[in-house]
This record gives C-alpha cells, sequence and structure tokens, in this order.
C-alpha cells in the first residue's frame, strides 16, 4: 500500500467511525496521519494504540474503534483488497458475516478472533469495566454484590490529599527554616550540624455528603450509599446525611461490615425512604443543625437528581448559606449521564448558582472521577 493509499485508507476508517457514533473530526485525522509516519505499519498493536490516541478516541468507544479497526486493517494487509467503503458493509464472498457491533468477543472482555497475536495482549472490556460503566438504574441485586467486590479496589479509596499553606517541620526536602536552625546550633556551639526545614502540610479530605432516597431517586440511591460506605471506611473526616422529606444524619450507623447488610438497614431505618422530597426544607435543616460540620476545608456534596417538590426561595437561602461556609459544593445528579438531560428542574435550576462542580453520577465510573476530582 502506498502513501497515498494508507491516507485514503485512513480516511475511509475515520468516515466509518463518525457512522458509528465516534467523534473524530479533520484535525484528529491530520494527527492521524502524521501518527502513521512515526509508527511501525508491520507492528499491528502499535497501529491500533497509536491511532487509538491520534484520533483521541474517548474510553466509551474503544469496542468501536477496536471492531471496526480489526476489519479495516485486517483488509488493508490483504494483497488485492476489496475497496474499504465497502468492508463494512458487505462481507467479502464465501466469508460468514461479521456480527454487529457490540456483540463482539472484544465487547465481552474477550479477546477478538480478528485480532492478530496470542489472546490476552490485547486489553478490552473486562466485566469489571462493564460494571464500573453500567448505568446504577439498570443494576441488580447481584450487581450490587459484584460492586461491593470491585469497590475495595476502586481508585476512589486513594482520594488525593492537597497540600496546606501551613508549613510544618519536614525532615529531607524544603524550605530552608533559619530560626529553628539557629535555635539548634545553640547546643553545638553554634555549629550549624544541620539545616533544618519546612515544607507544606498535607490536609487529608474533608467531606460533607448528603444523598437524596427519594423515590425517584430509588433506582440509585442503593448504589450511592454502597459507594458512600466505600468513602467512610477510608476518610477519617467524613459525614453523611440521607434525605427526602426529612434528614436523618447516617454516619452513627455507618459500620465496618458488609455493605449490603447495613444498606437493608439504613432502608428500613431511614424514614420515607423512596418518598416524596423536599430538598431546600432538608438542607435548611442542615443548616440548622449541622452546618457547624462544614468549614472552609469542608467539600459539600449533594447527590440527587434536583427535582424539589418544595419552596425554591428556602432551597436557595439554605444553598447560600452552605455554599457560604464550605470550601466547595459538589452536585453530582445521575440524570446528568444521560446527553439529554437540561437542569431545567425548579429545584435544580435554582440550586445550579451555588453550585461549583456540577457532575454526573449515572454509574461507578462517574462517581469516580467525581470524588477524585473532589478531593484534589
Amino acid at each position: 500500500m502506498t502513501g497515498r493509499d494508507l491516507v485514503v485508507h485512513l480516511a475511509a476508517f475515520a468516515g466509518a467511525l463518525r457512522d458509528h457514533g465516534v467523534r473524530v473530526g479533520l484535525n484528529d485525522e491530520i494527527d492521524g496521519a502524521q501518527a502513521m509516519t512515526k509508527l511501525d505499519l508491520l507492528d499491528r498493536h502499535e497501529v491500533r494504540w497509536g491511532l487509538r490516541a491520534a484520533l483521541k478516541v474517548r474510553r466509551g468507544d474503544w469496542v468501536i474503534f477496536d471492531e471496526l479497526f480489526a476489519r479495516f486493517w485486517s483488509a488493508a494487509r490483504r494483497p488485492g483488497n476489496p475497496p474499504v467503503e465497502r468492508i463494512v458493509d458487505a462481507p467479502e464472498a464465501g466469508k460468514r458475516p461479521q456480527r454487529p457491533l457490540g456483540i463482539t468477543n472484544t465487547a465481552l472482555g474477550a479477546p477478538s478472533p480478528d485480532e492478530d497475536g496470542a489472546g490476552g495482549e490485547t486489553p478490552g472490556y473486562s466485566p469489571d469495566e462493564q460494571l464500573r460503566r453500567k448505568p446504577f438504574d439498570a443494576c441488580t441485586e447481584r450487581d450490587l454484590a459484584a460492586m461491593e467486590r470491585l469497590l475495595r479496589r476502586s481508585p476512589a479509596l486513594r482520594l488525593p490529599s492537597r497540600p496546606s499553606r501551613r508549613l510544618v517541620p519536614a525532615s529531607g526536602r524544603g524550605r530552608a527554616d533559619l530560626r529553628r536552625s539557629f535555635r539548634r546550633a545553640v547546643g553545638t556551639d553554634g555549629e550549624f550540624v544541620w539545616l533544618a526545614r519546612r515544607a507544606r502540610a498535607i490536609e487529608e479530605p474533608r467531606l460533607v455528603l448528603l444523598c437524596d432516597t427519594s423515590g425517584s431517586m430509588d433506582p440509585h440511591a442503593r448504589f450511592l450509599l454502597a459507594f458512600i460506605l466505600t468513602l467512610k471506611r477510608v476518610v477519617k473526616h467524613i459525614e453523611v446525611f440521607a434525605f427526602n422529606t426529612s434528614l436523618t444524619r447516617l454516619t452513627p450507623w455507618l459500620s465496618r461490615g458488609r455493605i449490603r447488610q447495613t444498606l437493608d438497614r439504613l432502608v428500613a431505618g431511614v424514614p420515607d425512604w423512596s418518598g416524596g422530597t423536599r430538598i431546600g426544607a432538608c438542607l435548611t435543616d442542615f443548616v440548622s443543625r449541622h452546618l457547624g460540620a462544614v468549614d472552609a476545608r469542608t467539600d459539600v456534596v449533594i447527590l440527587s437528581d434536583g427535582l424539589d417538590c418544595g419552596d425554591p426561595d428556602v432551597l436557595a437561602r439554605a444553598m447560600r448559606a452552605v455554599r457560604r461556609r464550605a470550601r466547595a459544593v459538589i452536585w453530582l445528579n445521575p440524570l446528568l449521564g444521560d446527553e439529554r438531560y437540561r437542569p431545567e428542574a425548579r429545584g435544580m435550576a435554582t440550586a445550579l448558582p451555588f453550585v461549583d462542580r456540577f457532575a454526573p453520577a449515572h454509574n461507578l465510573a462517574s462517581l469516580e472521577r467525581a470524588f477524585a476530582r473532589a478531593a484534589s
């Protein structure tokens, strides 16, 4: 295949990606063509990984990319290959039809039969990755048990700490602390045996979480609380509340036992679980009774779809009070996982002006991203 043929083939490949919903622009195609000049074209895996990076393919589109790559670039290596425009639309004569996208072995976490080399070298969607991306409203009780095992090694358990402005004594690197150095030198007849240093203190994350357990949040609430239970095990400074028509402090209820048993106890003990919702009234209750748990180092995280039946003025006053005191207010909305969603509901629209970060919470992957950023 000549250089010109390669460019034509790459353009057809990018067009097929777009036809299957993968966002690939003209600039991405140019980057892909430039990357091809740096890659070993005889190394299939290097070409695939290089193109995936150069075309800036999103993680959620990797399965489609791998499927199309297997079809296009296998054909490109065969002498007398048919026009690339027909590779996806119709199989060659005498060959079995290609399976539709989304039900390949790669999508199931196994190597695709179209891939070269031994299985296992080409990463695909593992069951864990599929569970991370499965929407909560499509999950079952069996998924909850699998998620409990997955949460034990979730990246969210390694919440990043942030450096403080305070300087504390440090060993090794840091700023020179002349005052302490002179004080130490008094005991050695004025000789500076060693130089004292100071470094910025590391602050652990401080979180206050308020989880909506109303009827509209019922498909999500158990999975959100399962994630919160995991956080409680590793974050020292954390307060957890549930709200619907009233506010309930959950922190004393969160034991180190199994997540499912704790969730069953919460469902039975939280008043009006899966009932109505009055976000403004509940946040007002939080402000009047528990705002002392919030300071300038605390992130307040509200997990709710923002569907409020109460007075929007009450909600606005409560949000203003929380925002004035907290380091940041983060609102995680499961509905935001749908690209068609617009925050036009009265409660959500009222709260948004007081929110520092508005992010989705429709699956485990979105929660991991949100909490990793919350503590950074």
